[in-house]
This record gives C-alpha cells, sequence and structure tokens, in this order.
C-alpha cells in the first residue's frame, strides 16, 4: 500500500492494489472543501484517470463524517468582493466535479455521518454510493438563499422524480440515508462505521473486471444523462448572482448570528 498524507490540502491518498482511497481529513469543520483540497482531489482524479495500475476509486472522509461542504465564512467573506473571484472559487469545485466524472474508472463514495452543503452533490456525483444507516444527507444551500453547485441540480434531476427533487431543493432538509436508499439515489446501506470496508469490498471486484470496458460504460451513461457540463455552468453563474443578492446578505448573517433568517420581499 501507499499513502499519502498531506495537512495542507485535507486529503489523505493511499492505494491498496489496484484501488485507490481519497479521504477528506479536516475533522475540525467536519471534512469542509476548501480550495487546496479541491485542486488536490482534481489532480488525484486525473492521476487515476491516466494510471493503469488503477481499476477504481474509493472517496470518503475521515473520523465518522463524509464531508460538510463548503466554508461560509469564505462565503461571508466574498460578498465583501467581486463576482469574479467567486465564480473562480465555484469553477475551482467544479474543475473537481469535473475530474471525478471524467474519470474513467468505477468512483464510489462512502458515506457516514454528514453529506452537508457541497458534501451531497459531491456524493452525488460519484458513480455509487455506499452509505451507513445513519448518514445524514444535506443539500442546505436553500437555508441561506443560495443555490446549488457541484451538479447537484442535474444529479436530483435525473435520479428523482421531478416533485422528490424539488422539495429536496426547496427545502434544504436533513435527508436520512434510508429514505435515499428507497429512492434508488443510494446503491448500498451498511450499519454505522462499516460503509468504507463495503465500498473498498466493491470497489477490489470492480478493480478486478475489464477496466477498459468499464470506463467505456460510465462513458455512454454519462452521455446518455446528458452530462454535468453546462448544468456546471448554469449553477455556478445562478450560485454568483445568489450569493450577491440581499437574501444571501441576510441568510449569511443570520447563520452567524444563529438565529431565523428575515428575507426582504418586495
Amino acid at each position: 500500500m501507499t499513502d499519502t498524507n498531506d495537512k495542507k490540502t485535507g486529503l489523505d491518498i493511499a492505494q491498496d492494489g489496484r484501488v485507490l482511497r481519497l479521504t477528506i481529513n479536516d475533522p475540525a469543520t467536519r471534512n469542509s472543501i476548501g480550495p487546496a483540497l479541491m485542486e488536490a482531489a482534481r489532480a488525484a482524479f486525473d492521476a487515476a484517470a491516466a494510471d493503469p495500475g488503477v481499476g477504481a476509486v474509493v472517496l470518503t472522509g475521515a473520523e465518522g463524517a463524509f464531508c460538510s461542504g463548503g466554508n461560509l465564512k469564505w462565503l461571508k467573506e466574498a460578498r465583501g468582493g467581486d463576482r469574479e473571484s467567486v465564480r473562480a472559487g465555484v469553477e475551482s469545485f467544479h474543475a473537481m466535479i469535473r475530474s471525478l466524472r471524467a474519470c474513467l474508472k468505477p468512483v464510489i463514495a462512502a458515506v457516514e455521518g454528514p453529506a452537508g452543503g457541497a458534501g451531497f452533490p459531491l456524493a452525488l456525483a460519484c458513480d455509487l454510493i455506499v452509505a451507513a444507516e445513519d448518514a445524514v444527507f444535506t443539500l442546505s444551500y436553500i437555508k441561506v438563499a443560495l443555490t446549488s453547485d457541484g451538479g447537484g441540480t442535474a444529479s436530483l434531476a435525473r435520479a428523482l422524480p421531478p416533485q422528490l427533487a424539488a422539495e429536496i431543493l426547496f427545502e434544504g432538509g436533513r435527508v436520512g440515508a434510508p429514505r435515499l436508499a428507497q429512492l434508488g439515489m443510494i446503491n448500498r446501506l451498511t450499519a454505522p462505521g462499516g460503509a468504507l470496508a463495503e465500498a473498498t469490498a466493491w470497489a477490489e471486484r470492480l478493480a478486478a473486471g475489464p477496466t477498459a470496458a468499464l470506463g467505456r460504460a460510465k462513458g455512454l451513461l454519462e452521455v446518455a444523462y446528458g452530462g454535468l457540463a453546462d448544468q456546471l455552468d448554469r449553477e455556478r453563474d445562478a450560485f454568483v448572482e445568489s450569493l450577491f443578492n440581499d437574501e444571501a446578505g441576510e441568510g449569511v448573517t443570520a447563520f452567524f448570528e444563529k438565529r431565523a433568517p428575515v428575507f426582504p420581499k418586495g
């Protein structure tokens, strides 16, 4: 096994046989996504795509949390800056998602604990999802008057009936792994603490299979779904417009003041 731990990026990279494991490792923020991690993960997916020694990838989070999403402190500060900087920040996340989708190796998300904010579309961008029964998914952007990035709208639209996709997007509430499994968005449920072992075993079986054919199958699915590229651009633009709206100003401020937001009307 090869193993690389980089505290500066918050991404641990380990390879055991033909399975590459990427672990988001920033427990202090419940494994939030920052610029350094986005770049490291993008590079890791690109490298996995080009490496014949990698047959499958497992994406997980350290210490009982998959990913808590983006950093709201950055968003609060970004509102005082310019739109192009925010567009560039969103695009860094989208570059990571594009590399994940362009990696023609099976990518399995192993989800324990929260997959919140950007962590939810990150899990959905993976080809397969294994989740603990007590894992919780939250697309909470609307709580602070923002819209999803990371391909969240595209993933929900292609996986769910329109009314259910709208419920998740409009409410921003917590959705338990068992419900998502019933809806077909999660492939396998495990007992708490068992998601990584199950995902790794599955990845090992897939990595022992016909890698080129699996890659072609993934590519065909991407085309059949319409791909994420155009929707990622639309999500980026909508996110920027939302962030610089007065609604988001109130939503982000209320979050840090630990109160319910009172969104402006009219």
